[in-house]
């Protein structure tokens, strides 16, 4: 059973290695801002009170990404596993999964870390701003995300490597590379 999340900075290929690696295991590839459209999309209660935060410009509250991520964990299709993609971004919110995960009684295996230097994630995204026509894509913007991203989620790769729940992959080598090395570790 493939219970896996996803951790890595933006651009280092998460929801491209969670689409192939839930394709491979035959699970589903869930992704916090997937959720979060579709039950706006859907006008579900949860999706009505994230679209409230979410049209002020405010984040959603933890808890109320927490009450999704349940709703979606309880899904038919997520019985037999899943990637979890975009949550937690910081140990308060690992802190609340974990205890969701004891409440439906769905452990995870590990947590995947895609490692991929700064300048290597730089030119990703400014090359794919360039290519998408995104704006919010230029070198300044990108690095402070990054910075933003090393503050806030570097405690929690420390978190899961103080529990021996962290596994390292090295995302700087060729996309089937990845994929490869992300096979093995749901093998072993």
């Amino acid at each position: 059973m493939t219970r896996l999340i996803f951790l890595g900075p933006p651009g280092a290929g998460k929801g491209t290695q969670a689409k192939n690696l839930s394709r491979s295991c035959n699970v589903p590839h869930i992704s916090t801002g997937d959720i979060l459209r579709s039950a706006v999309a859907n006008a579900t209660e949860l999706g009505k009170k994230a679209k409230f935060y979410m049209d002020a410009g405010e984040l959603v509250p933890d808890e109320l990404i927490l009450n999704l991520i349940r709703e979606r964990l309880a899904a038919d299709d997520a019985l037999s596993g899943w990637i979890l993609d975009g949550f937690p971004r910081n140990v308060e919110q690992a802190t609340f999964l974990d205890e969701l995960l004891k409440e439906i009684n769905q452990p995870f295996e590990c947590v995947v870390n895609l490692e991929v230097p700064d300048e290597v994630i730089i030119s990703r995204l400014v090359n794919r701003g360039k290519e998408e026509g995104r704006s919010d894509d230029t070198e300044a913007t990108i690095r402070h995300r990054l910075e933003v991203y090393r503050e806030r989620t570097e405690p929690l790769i420390d978190f899961y490597r103080g529990r021996q729940q962290l596994v390292s992959v090295d995302g700087n080598q060729p996309v089937e590379d990845v994929t490869e090395s992300l096979v093995k570790v749901v093998q072993v």
